[in-house]
């Protein structure tokens, strides 16, 4: 298995190993935030988030429907600080509307992943649901090995190298 294989099995199992992303968005001042949220995650990996109304990332997705989703090993399963495995998508968001078939199959997909908490957010009118659509990604593994996403399914990794030409 050469190194390109071997990146693309990895990519293939990475997002399995998360609960939650980090989410980079930005205001209508164009202000960044970085925050997270849980998420569940479909066959043509659409992300899904489950957020308040209330916070500020939110109201950023609203205004700008731009969103930069991130993946990364926790500091702690690293053997090296500058080179932790991670993968980020460049997204656009959709609003999923509340009730509606997907918003009703997208909550109980975060019920089965996440349990009763849903039964409770369920509740509050405030949530909304994303639904965030990767255009074009990263993959890093490590030094030297960095990849980019692009394909209709998402599914084609091309090294990145520091050619210019």
């Amino acid at each position: 298995m050469n190194q390109l294989e071997k990146a693309q099995a990895e990519y293939a199992g990475f997002i399995q190993e998360f609960q939650s992303a980090i989410i980079s968005t930005i205001s209508e001042q164009g202000i960044p935030n970085g925050s997270y949220a849980p998420f569940v995650i479909d066959g043509a990996k659409n992300i899904y988030i489950y957020v308040s109304g209330l916070a500020v990332h939110t109201k950023n997705i609203e205004a700008n429907s731009l969103v930069n989703v991130l993946f990364i090993d926790d500091e702690a399963k690293t053997n090296q600080i500058f080179a932790r495995r991670r993968l980020s998508f460049d997204c656009t968001t959709t609003l999923i509307e509340r009730e509606s078939q997907i918003w009703n199959q997208v909550v109980d997909k975060f019920q089965e992943r996440f349990g009763q908490i849903i039964e409770v957010l369920r509740g509050l009118g405030d949530f909304r649901i994303f639904q965030l659509t990767p255009k074009e990604g990263r993959f890093v593994i490590g030094f030297g090995a960095a990849y980019h996403i692009s394909g209709d399914r998402l599914d084609t990794l091309v090294p990145i190298t520091g050619d210019k030409g």
